[in-house]
């Protein structure tokens, strides 16, 4: 059988939720829970098969925002605390379900679940899980890419010194966490436009993930379809998503997550039990969350009467469809081997990271089963990255890939429709006048004070507004009041610096409430909307 190489990709990011002015805000679960259900299982992962010495590499995106949360020092004792409460509630439920072996059962591994959580925080990663990616880094089997500042959605921002903007920032932060620049970008939603690459070259990326027909549809039809990266104009490197692989895992109807076996996502205890019961352990006004104890499996579609989870069956069936997706890997490179003109197929692989773990519980045993059985039981697949790729086939096919992104449609619109379109306007307009700050105010220092500031914040705000997030949770129809209010606030602190500074009028109290509220990014330097060449281009297409 002729070898083919597989690219894992994992994209970790969520939009930046941080609430001082709560002691309890309820978004802020959703880095608690992808914490504790796929990074540190990740970082255990790793742990095991680096003491183990079993070759892998991979790559991860770590994005700004969740790199600026992982890092913050509030958040990280949120956590800890959330978890210490985990580990009592499940102690409680040992008790309340004595009479019941199996719940009891789960409980039990719930609790040593929890405790073991607690163990790799606090003395495996030292409350610091960034250093613990960054020590992966360093050895050489994980390579960490970056994304768009906020995850801003590129293709819709028009502005091109906004743009250049959301990938500066971002390199400035990955610098900042990771000690050197980085090599790669996850794309925000996948968006690619053509020219966009220009400002991905001068940031010192060599390549960047896009979906499949950003490939095929390419200026020039690809040699090697969506199995061999195309080279930009500009000399960085693009790689398509490989369709196949990724239906595999993503698809409702006939992926891995789905099978009855696997732990069910929401059947929770947070929505089971009496409020009498979970009251302490759901959010302080009474409304219900996720728990993180979840008693039965998935069963099947449309079945009242859940199964209970049995972890050890479920465990057994991710190394079940392990070997299914090796085994279609291995078929999928023998057939394209000889259409590739000698030259090996690469899958291209790429996943949410948080689908592993916190949406499919098993996940991070599918994928270190994966990973072993890659290694020791066949030689037709191997594990590289793009990096490694680009140094073993420096010479590919050059070409522009075609405007697109991933999400329903491939086209952008689903970071615009009904629901969300009204953004748009307004950080456009913001965009334009954070612009116009940077020109009319282009060295402020340290000796300025009040007004440097008031510049840095008003980058941050504008960064805040523009996270594809929002846009993402208004076509959702999911936590809709939240995604528009974040939208609004940062718009509306934006706009009042704005006129602050303009009118040399700059309120301290509302700047500090500001800085407080919006700590994202302090290594940040408002001149970087001030970059004549990107305004004079974005001047010239308007």
């Amino acid at each position: 059988m002729k070898q083919g190489l597989l690219a894992l990709v994992l994209h970790a990011h969520l939009p930046f939720v941080r609430h001082p002015e709560y002691p309890d805000f309820m978004e802020e679960d959703w880095l608690f829970e992808a914490i504790g259900e796929t990074y540190i299982p990740l970082v255990q992962m790793m742990d095991r098969l680096v003491n183990e010495r079993v070759p892998f590499e991979f790559t991860m995106s770590l994005t700004p925002p969740l790199c600026e949360m992982l890092a913050d020092p509030m958040l990280m004792e949120r956590y800890q605390r959330r978890l210490a409460r985990s580990i009592e509630l499940a102690e409680k439920e040992i008790v309340r379900n004595v009479n019941a072996p199996e719940q009891r059962g789960l409980a039990e591994y719930y609790r040593a679940r929890f405790v073991e959580e607690m163990q790799v925080f606090e003395q495996v990663c030292q409350r610091n899980l960034l250093g613990a990616f960054r020590r992966f880094q360093d050895t050489g089997v994980l390579e960490i890419i970056t994304c768009g500042a906020t995850h801003g959605f590129l293709p819709l921002m028009q502005n091109e010194t906004a743009v250049r903007a959301q990938i500066q920032v971002a390199v400035k932060n990955y610098e900042k966490h990771f000690g050197r620049g980085p090599r790669g970008i996850w794309l925000p939603e996948c968006g690619y436009y053509p020219g966009v690459d220009r400002w991905l070259k001068e940031a010192g990326i060599q390549f960047f993930l896009v979906e499949t027909h950003a490939i095929l549809h390419a200026s020039t039809r690809p040699q090697r379809g969506a199995f061999a990266p195309l080279i930009t104009p500009t000399g960085v490197a693009a790689f398509g998503r490989d369709v196949e692989s990724s239906r595999q895992v993503w698809s409702a109807d006939e992926g891995y997550p789905g099978d009855g076996c696997y732990r069910d996502f929401y059947r929770d205890i947070g929505f089971d039990l009496d409020l009498d019961t979970i009251g302490p352990y759901i959010h302080p006004d009474g409304i219900r969350v996720h728990t993180g104890i979840k008693y039965h499996a998935i069963t099947g579609k449309g079945v009242e009467h859940k199964q209970y989870y049995d972890r050890t069956r479920a465990v057994e069936k991710a190394a079940e469809h392990a070997g299914n997706f090796l085994y279609n890997r291995q078929a999928q490179m023998d057939h394209l081997s000889d259409l590739m003109g000698g030259r090996p197929p690469l899958v291209v692989a790429p996943y949410d990271a948080e689908l592993f773990g916190h949406w499919w519980y098993e996940g991070p045993q599918f994928l270190e089963f994966l990973i072993r059985k890659i290694a020791f039981d066949q030689e037709a697949v191997r594990l590289v990255t793009p990096i490694t790729y680009l140094a073993e086939h420096p010479v590919n096919q050059v070409a522009t890939p075609a405007l697109s992104s991933w999400g329903a449609g491939g086209y952008s619109e689903y970071w615009l429709e009904g629901s969300n379109a009204w953004i748009y306007r307004h950080l456009h307009m913001a965009a334009d006048r954070m612009c116009e700050l940077a020109q009319r105010f282009p060295d402020a220092s340290e000796a300025d004070g009040l007004l440097l500031r008031a510049l840095n914040q008003a980058a941050r705000e504008l960064l805040l507004a523009q996270s594809s997030d929002w846009a993402f949770i208004m076509t959702t129809d999911t936590t809709v009041e939240y995604a528009v209010g974040r939208t609004r606030n940062h718009v509306m602190r934006f706009t009042r610096l704005y006129e602050e500074i303009l009118g040399n009028r700059i309120d301290e109290a509302h700047l500090k409430e500001c800085e407080w509220l919006d700590t994202i990014f302090q290594e940040i330097d408002y001149t970087v909307y001030g970059h004549r060449a990107a305004n004079d281009q974005a001047m010239q297409a308007g």
